[in-house]
């Protein structure tokens, strides 16, 4: 959970007022920073369902355990971003994490090995 420079609180972009043209919320109201289908971000009333890191473009769960000991050694709570679902991360490009979601990982593996297109 960041708060922007209007005191706003946000949970996703570790500086949501970073990315450009993000919404602002109305003060009082809680806010989170999703990305879209098309990769960039947008204010949601409702939390992400995923987590994803921006950088490596893999999504997986949010009680990922390779995520959580990434966030705890620090930096990198800064490439974190958050879908509101998973069909939402595969279309912004981002494939599954290999540590929490092996069977999905697997199935996009053998799809990307044989050129073919990968649904979950």
């Amino acid at each position: 959970m960041t708060t922007a420079p209007d005191g706003t609180r946000h949970a996703g972009l570790s500086d949501p007022t970073r990315t450009g043209n993000v919404p602002k919320a109305s003060p009082g109201t809680r806010t989170y920073v999703l990305l879209g289908a098309d990769g960039r971000p947008h204010s949601s009333p409702v939390a992400g369902e995923w987590g994803g890191h921006r950088g490596a473009r893999i999504y997986g769960r949010l009680d990922c355990p390779t995520a959580l000991r990434a966030l705890a050694r620090g930096g990198y709570a800064r490439h974190r971003v958050f879908f509101a679902d998973e069909a939402t991360a595969i279309a912004a490009g981002f494939r599954p994490c290999g540590a929490c979601c092996p069977d999905r990982y697997r199935r996009w593996r053998t799809a990307r090995e044989n050129g073919a297109p990968w649904t979950p």
